[in-house]
């Protein structure tokens, strides 16, 4: 496969903020893709752009006849895409480049995108679905300081898991309308529930689901001067404190997944909540952000036993693949993960099924959120 031309342009997502497509020509036609926008963001994450998104589209322009002497057959040759690319276009770029060149290889070759990663792919991941949601996800004075309440259907089938949550979210609403007198039925950044009740509150409205719970402290969000500072109620909590809290609510609601539970520099407490719960997902996003480096670090002090792969964090999709690799082979958990702000990009369903992922947190209805779950339904029924 030949690129005979590449462009970009400023789209927006699901938050109606900007966001980048890159589109690319090439000898089996024209192919695009975009990337999504993260609200919260680890700050070891790669920048999203250069310097700026409309800088980064005329960086493109630039590149227009640069990569029509390359031949682009296989995922490995990525690395062609990234040497000539080196330095001057940022993450959401390259991860939107890189996505619309496996398009078009996938074309050429009539095989599904995720063929080009593992052709014998074969396992599915659990649905991680965010159900109601606060932090710097919701925009009400009053909300839960944790991010995202999770449900995880502990179901083989993606469909049969997809049906669950979304059934499930509707219950939810049910039951928020009697148990927090501010609901209105609103739905936040990653189209979960809005409401005013604190995380313990949330969790208790969840458990009359049944299904497997799961938060997203993103802790980092509120922690300053070694204190995590609640709002809801107002209290401040030490480490050793948020240690003790997590743990209780661990115990006392059985969380299975608890994602962000410390700052995102703090190895040493997250090792210390996993040596605990060595039987639950102590998940690391804002600690690791899809960086292999961080990911050694994480090991090697036994911080997590699951991480958050949000592929457009570090832009290639060549170090995905590393930062796969080496969880699979320290028997780390791999969570796929959508961003806040998304677009009806659906290759990320792919990526997770031919990387092999345990988990895809993609939300569980909404704007550019449904098109990758139904795209992993899809593989799903193409394969049966």
């Amino acid at each position: 496969m030949k690129i005979t031309g590449v462009s970009a342009k400023a789209i927006l997502d699901s938050r109606q903020e900007k966001t980048i497509l890159v589109s690319i020509k090439t000898n089996v036609g024209s192919f695009s893709a975009s990337s999504p926008t993260g609200k919260s963001t680890g700050k070891h994450e790669k920048k999203s752009y250069k310097k700026s998104l409309d800088g980064d589209v005329k960086s493109i322009k630039d590149f227009n006849d640069y990569f029509s002497d390359e031949a682009i057959e296989k995922f490995e040759d990525l690395r062609r895409i990234e040497d000539i690319v080196d330095r001057h276009i940022g993450a959401n770029t390259l991860f939107a480049l890189e996505s619309a060149v496996l398009k078009a290889i996938a074309k050429e070759q009539k095989k599904e995108v995720w063929q080009l990663i593992n052709s014998n792919a074969k396992k599915f991941p659990r649905l991680v679905g965010n159900c109601i949601g606060g932090g710097k996800h919701s925009n009400s004075e009053k909300k839960p300081d944790f991010q995202e309440f999770l449900l995880i259907p502990d179901s083989k089938s993606v469909k049969k898991s997809f049906e669950i949550n979304k059934k499930a979210k509707k219950d939810a609403e049910k039951i928020l309308e009697r148990a927090d007198e501010n609901f209105e039925g609103k739905e936040n950044d990653e189209n979960a529930w809005v409401t005013s009740l604190n995380e313990r509150e949330v969790l208790d409205v969840l458990k009359q689901l049944g299904l497997p719970l799961g938060v997203d402290v993103a802790s980092s969000s509120f922690y300053k001067r070694k204190k995590y500072h609640y709002q809801n109620p107002k209290l401040d909590r030490t480490n050793e404190e948020q240690l003790g809290y997590l743990v209780n609510l661990i115990k006392n609601l059985d969380l299975f997944y608890v994602e962000d539970g410390f700052d995102e520099e703090d190895f040493e407490s997250f090792a210390k909540l996993l040596k605990k719960f060595p039987d639950r997902l102590i998940v690391g996003d804002d600690l690791i952000v899809t960086n292999y480096e961080r990911l050694e670090k994480a090991i090697k002090m036994k911080s997590v036993n699951s991480l958050i792969v949000k592929p457009n964090q570090c832009g290639s999709l060549l170090e995905v693949k590393r930062v796969c690799e080496l969880a699979k082979k320290n028997n780390i958990k791999i969570v796929f993960s959508h961003r806040s702000g998304e677009t009806e990009e659906d290759i990320l369903a792919d990526l997770a099924f031919g990387f092999g992922a345990d988990f895809f947190k993609c939300g569980i209805e909404g704007k550019g959120r449904e098109v990758k779950l139904k795209r992993l339904v899809e593989i799903e029924k193409g394969l049966k």
